[in-house]
């Protein structure tokens, strides 16, 4: 049995490295060229984000690299990049500035670990719980985030050490790169696709700030990119419960926002290569490489949307492409830091404004007039949320508001068809319609009449479900009323999961099985005095 799984899992990898139409140069040119465009658009990002996080540059490639790899190697969808993100250096900068970088080191692998757990547990398939208004908000709040944070490159430092907004030639020579590498970006596509336009992109307006000697900033002016192979080292933090309780609360939390964020954009990639499932494998992906990656220095990360997009924009479909990325990120780091020194900031804020006008979900604007208001809100709300706030609150205060607009919806359902029993002379049936669950229950109390009611009333589920405690005690209530007035109630057509849950508390007075199906309906009396009052 476990060579067998492991078998299968191999097999699975296979396939995601080489497609079923089998290895051909074509394949390869393109997995690889794509892996190149978004080492390139990496390497700026990296430096950002840990500058973000107050960690050095090197730390920030260094997650870049192993977590890339890692998920590259067994994570849950072909495609994905993952790196270190801006969301999750915002939480790190307060713990970096209480207590240092070792701290961080510490906190990013208790944050693997408990991503592996998530991943074992397969909690990953909770994100099958996420509306598709909050996906669309989730999208454009991310897409929009992507282009601020682009806007920060247009600043540079003046000789009190301040950061201020570009002004003169420099600014102008750097909009207009900016511009050249979206036009090339969208106009070549048009004509051939013979190399993935972003890197055609990339070269040539690195040719011509290199060619022209335009003074406008480089990658080499954020950071050095040189560096050695990531060193193995254990966090030198004190092994207590008190360096516990520091870094405890910082690891859920990063966790949390790394793997919402992974699974989000696993559907969104899904979407695209029209694949599906992966969820579980995915966090333990991501688990596995922000544990290994916190041993070597690197600032842990997630799966990433603007690289995640650029990669299959640019055709990577397959593990290759994201694998051949980490590599070469790698290359960069050791052999040829010096020559992605002299690529221009502003044409890679160029392909990632692209990647932001790809990624917004443009339809959504014209899906506000259209789809109910209650979607509408959502989507306006989780996109405004993820601006202002984080990826994970805006997700979950979706998920909440989605929740609520359902319970409410669904309350207001639930209703009953009235008749006299044909099976039972004098009796009164109520065909119950809707789910009963805790929203419900008030509109399904009002529904009955006790003392206008005869003696012997049914109650009829047969399109109806009891779903949790709040329905069972509804249920009593209703057999209560009756019962003080000297009344029977019955239960008909339940369901087999409602049976068991009824039976499981001891409110049905006939042990016996029932089934919309069967020809001759059981009815069950209640027992009450279960929940009290």
């Amino acid at each position: 049995m476990k060579n067998t799984t492991i078998s299968s899992f191999a097999n699975s990898l296979v396939k995601d490295y080489i497609p079923k139409e089998g290895p051909t140069f074509s394949l390869f040119r393109i997995e690889i060229l794509a892996g190149l465009t978004v080492a390139l658009a990496l390497v700026p990002e990296a430096i950002a984000f840990a500058f973000v996080a107050g960690v050095t540059p090197l730390s920030g490639l260094y997650a870049a690299f192993l977590v890339g790899l890692i998920t590259a190697l067994i994570g849950g969808r072909p495609g994905m990049i993952s790196g270190a993100t801006g969301a999750l250096a915002v939480v790190m900068v307060s713990l970096v500035a209480d207590h240092g970088a070792q701290y961080l080191f510490a906190t990013v692998v208790l944050m693997g670990i408990l991503q592996i757990l998530s991943g074992i547990f397969r909690l990953g398939k909770f994100i099958r719980m996420v509306p598709q208004p909050v996906m669309l908000g989730f999208v454009n709040g991310l897409a929009i985030v992507i282009g601020i944070s682009q806007l920060n490159q247009f600043k540079t430092t003046n000789a009190m050490g301040e950061s201020v907004w570009m002004s003169g030639n420099t600014l102008l020579y750097s909009y207009c790169i900016v511009v050249i590498t979206m036009i090339v970006i969208w106009i070549l596509p048009k004509f051939s696709k013979v190399f993935p336009s972003t890197l055609v992109a990339i070269l040539l307006s690195t040719g011509l700030v290199i060619s022209f000697d335009i003074p406008i900033p480089r990658v080499g002016d954020l950071a050095s990119v040189a560096g050695g192979l990531p060193s193995f080292s254990i966090p030198m933090v004190p092994l207590n419960l008190d360096t516990f309780i520091i870094i405890f609360p910082y690891a859920i939390i990063l966790a949390a926002i790394g793997l919402i964020e992974s699974l989000l954009t696993l559907n969104l990639v899904g979407e695209i290569t029209n694949k599906k499932g992966g969820a579980s494998k995915e966090c333990l992906a991501q688990g596995i490489s922000n544990t290994v990656t916190g041993f070597f220095g690197g600032m842990g990360g997630c799966a990433m949307i603007g690289q995640s997009m650029i990669n299959v924009k640019s055709g990577g479909r397959t593990r290759m492409s994201s694998v051949s990325a980490a590599l070469f990120l790698l290359v960069f780091i050791l052999f040829t830091s010096s020559y992605i020194e002299l690529i221009p900031i502003a044409a890679l804020v160029g392909v990632m404004f692209m990647v932001v006008l790809g990624t917004f979900a443009w339809n959504s604007l014209k899906l506000l007039f259209v789809v109910p208001k209650s979607d509408a809100l959502v989507i306006v709300l989780v996109t405004i949320v993820t601006v202002l706030e984080d990826l994970a609150i805006a997700v979950v205060v979706g998920v909440i508001v989605s929740a609520l607009v359902f319970a409410w919806k669904s309350a207001s359902r639930i209703k009953a068809l009235e008749r006299p029993s044909s099976t039972e002379s004098g009796a009164k049936v109520y065909e119950i319609e809707g789910p009963l669950f805790f929203s419900s229950t008030n509109s399904f109390l009002e529904i009955f009449k006790p003392s206008k009611d005869p003696e012997v009333v049914i109650i009829d589920f047969a399109r109806s479900r009891v779903i949790d405690q709040s329905a069972l005690k509804a249920i009593e209530d209703i057999a209560n009323r009756y019962s003080s007035l000297g009344k029977k109630v019955k239960l008909r057509h339940l369901t087999r999961d409602c049976h068991r849950l009824l039976s499981k508390t001891g409110q049905l007075m006939v042990e016996s099985d029932d089934d919309p199906d069967y020809s001759v309906a059981v009815d069950y009396e209640v027992k009450i005095g279960i929940f009290g009052k």
